[in-house]
């Protein structure tokens, strides 16, 4: 090639990028540079430019290309996207590209006294041609690089358009490489364990958005159980399934939708993910059990006892959504971590139905996440779906837990660290798991990507935020993600941190101290780290838990 590309072997979202980058590359004098997709922020806003053109002895040029079908008319520029005309702004997009991108050079002290050189910026439409007299204000005809001008780009680019350089002086060669080194950035060659996790994450929801299909092939049925478990990504089924509900489309109506949990730390989530959907696409309800209760006036006692929580509360649920006029009532009902919910909760939930017979109802669920004593199905027949792969968690995590999970599941995550395990007394556990979270901040981890979780007895500092926030606003501190989190088991299902330290705090095994530790590995996306006593980590895990692990109990 005639020019140098910086990259060498960029990657495109488009074919017709692709296809200009190449050609511009050969047909450029000798001496220019491509910097193909290249970003910048200012405090304005983001800016894009899909190819940055610099020639010696001519200047630089900022290119929007535009491929397909691209045309403009009394309303302005036109492109066709998938069957449908949308508005575009190609020379807006390339002239603001351009003045920041100058703005950028021109503020680095390297390029010191150098003065203002000579910026353009033009648009590329390889699919679509313009007649030779087109013309419109904002874009001289020489400035538009159609689709019968592609066998002289690199001659266009290099001779044409310095009309829009506004008179400025010509950059020679060296001006060239700075401005080239300048638009590279400079090297940061530290590993940085938070953005390794950030790109693992981003695979998980690449493969969520794939799992989607399950939603699409069982839209037809309206009782459902979807199955799966840690990491299968139930949470962000059921959101979508909510939000497919809500907004209709299609032959389907717009529904209204009551999407439910029993965790708050859950619930925060999920009004935290529904806020940011467009309006019409909310559910009608978000929230926990308790909380519908409460929006329905059902009076909390403020009492502990099962017997008010799984007897007296659905009793007055059900006699309150009996009574609910039909503006009131749900077309469906999805809940999220289902095995939490008490049997004698579903009544309530199926009476406030506007059809209790054929509404939707749509579980999702994993029964080894069942860490309280309740554990109620439905009273009603639902077609149940299993997922089957992990998603979210790092294999060696996975394979960590996997002897937990409800069933074979395939590890689909990437790789990350080993899981280690630290041996403490239940005495000791607490200082050492603050030990070991001092360990992952040293090793450079953000403080809001890592939690500290036990199994038994409350950190001091949850008990101390909880009563200095109130438990809604302790909730709000995980999601708001800027410092460590201390949390329980108990309420950490459909949650997960890229590092859990997991303080195995008990000096004996206690009830579903199986499930306790099956959620508690489990919240860790990258890194895994339990602390406690061997001997009773491997009576609650039992021996392949524990030789996994390493640990050692005689």
């Amino acid at each position: 090639m005639s020019a140098r590309s910086i990259p060498e072997h960029p990657t495109f979202v488009t074919g017709s990028e692709e296809k200009v980058w190449r050609r511009a590359c050969e047909s450029l004098p000798p001496g220019s540079i491509v910097l193909p997709n290249l970003r910048l922020t200012d405090q304005t806003k983001d800016h894009e430019a899909d190819l940055v053109v610099l020639v010696p002895e001519a200047g630089v040029v900022v290119l929007e290309v535009k491929g397909g079908a691209v045309w403009h008319d009394e309303g302005g520029w036109w492109i066709r996207r998938g069957g449908i005309d949308e508005c575009c702004y190609p020379v807006d997009q390339a002239r603001d590209a351009k003045h920041a991108l100058r703005r950028y050079v021109e503020a680095d002290p390297r390029w010191g006294s150098r003065g203002q050189i000579a910026w353009a910026h033009g648009v590329v439409t390889p699919n679509a041609a313009f007649a030779p007299d087109f013309a419109v204000p904002e874009l001289p005809r020489w400035a538009l690089h159609d689709r019968e001008d592609q066998a002289e780009l690199g001659r266009r680019l290099a001779e044409n358009g310095w009309g829009l350089a506004h008179g400025r002086h010509t950059p020679n060669h060296d001006d060239v490489e700075l401005i080239a080194e300048i638009l590279a950035g400079r090297a940061h060659t530290a590993f940085d364990v938070n953005a390794d996790a950030e790109a693992r994450a981003d695979e998980a929801d690449r493969l969520t958005q794939e799992q989607m299909v399950i939603l699409q092939v069982t839209r037809l049925l309206r009782r459902v159980e979807i199955r799966g478990g840690a990491g299968s990504g139930k949470t962000v089924l059921a959101l979508q399934k909510a939000k497919d509900l809500s907004r209709g489309g299609g032959d389907r109506h717009a529904e209204r939708v009551a999407l439910l949990c029993y965790s708050i730390g859950l619930a925060e989530y999920l009004k935290r993910a529904v806020a940011s959907w467009p309006r019409r696409h909310r559910p009608a309800f978000v929230g926990t059990y308790e909380e519908l209760g409460r929006l329905w006036g059902v009076p909390m006692e403020g009492d502990d006892a099962s017997d008010f929580w799984e007897v007296r509360l659905p009793q007055l649920m059900a006699e309150r959504a009996a009574e609910l006029p039909d503006g009131q009532r749900f077309d469906a009902v999805v809940v999220d971590e289902a095995q939490d919910f008490a049997e004698s909760w579903w009544a309530p939930l199926l009476g406030a139905l506007r059809d209790e017979r054929e509404g939707g109802l749509f579980v999702f669920s994993d029964e080894n996440q069942r860490i309280f004593a309740r554990f109620g199905r439905p009273p009603v027949q639902l077609v149940p779906l299993v997922l089957d792969h992990n998603l979210r968690n790092t294999r060696e995590i996975h394979d960590a837990f996997g002897p937990l999970a409800p069933s074979r599941m395939l590890a689909r995550g990437g790789h990350g660290p080993a899981v280690r395990f630290v041996p403490a007394t239940a005495d000791d556990a607490l200082d050492v798991a603050d030990d070991e979270v001092e360990r992952l901040l040293d090793e450079g981890w953000d403080p809001g990507r890592i939690a500290l979780l036990t199994t038994g007895h409350r950190h001091p500092e949850q008990t101390a935020q909880v009563e200095r926030y109130g438990k809604v606003g302790y909730w709000r501190s995980f999601w708001e993600g800027e410092d460590v989190f201390y949390g329980h088991v108990l309420g950490s299902k459909g949650l997960e941190r890229s590092c859990v330290v997991l303080c195995v705090n008990e000096h004996e095994v206690r009830e579903r101290a199986r499930e306790r530790l099956y959620v508690g590995m489990s919240r860790a996306t990258d890194v895994l780290v339990v602390v406690g006593d061997a001997a009773v980590v491997a009576a609650a895990g039992g021996a392949e838990v524990a030789r996994r692990l390493g640990l050692a109990t005689t």
